[in-house]
């Protein structure tokens, strides 16, 4: 198995923290959020890819709930090797693309010249370490809007921490990491 198919292999399926929430609970913080993430590869569905493409795209269906509240939050991503690396760039989803319902199920086929890379999200690069995938990267959005991500992915588990800063002011994130574990 090369790399970037170990990588995906691992950050594939349906994940969730009710375990760190749990212990989260017990020690009397209750201001964490219940957090899922469902990530299916989708080269099935994106039309004409080039001949011999090594990269994979993949549906992030991200979902948040805090106060009885839940907020969908879906990304395009495509995962390249970069060396013994592995590059994650950000795409803007389809045009015409409802994000309140963007999923994997819902995605219909698209055209790879209609796809889009991120102009303002700067491209992840993650480093096999002890067993597991880090990385991360900032990226300015605007010229007071930082945001910082920072990942860590094992069998175990993803460990994801994103944070958005508007000058210089946390505006979302959390103090630790959340941690997802494989439903």
């Amino acid at each position: 198995m090369n790399s970037l198919e170990h990588f995906i292999q691992i950050l594939s399926g349906h994940f969730d923290n009710t375990q760190q929430l749990e212990e989260m609970k017990k020690a009397g913080k209750d201001d964490f959020p219940f957090a899922e993430h469902v990530n299916t590869p989708c080269n099935d569905k994106i039309l004409d890819l080039p001949d011999h493409f090594e990269g994979v795209f993949l549906v992030e269906e991200s979902y948040y709930t805090t106060g009885g509240k839940t907020h969908a939050s879906p990304h395009l991503f495509l995962f390249t090797p970069k060396g013994e690396n592995i590059k994650l760039t950000s795409y803007e989803l389809p045009r015409g693309i409802d994000k309140s319902t963007f999923s994997y199920d819902s995605m219909t086929q698209v055209r790879y010249s209609d796809l889009k890379a991120s102009a303002k999200f700067t491209p992840a690069v993650y480093t096999l370490k002890d067993g597991a995938w880090e990385g991360g990267s900032t990226s300015m959005f605007t010229p007071v809007l930082k945001f910082t991500l920072w990942e860590r992915f094992s069998p175990e588990q993803l460990e994801v921490s994103e944070s958005m800063e508007m000058n210089g002011k946390r505006t979302f994130g959390y103090d630790v990491p959340i941690v997802y574990r494989r439903k």
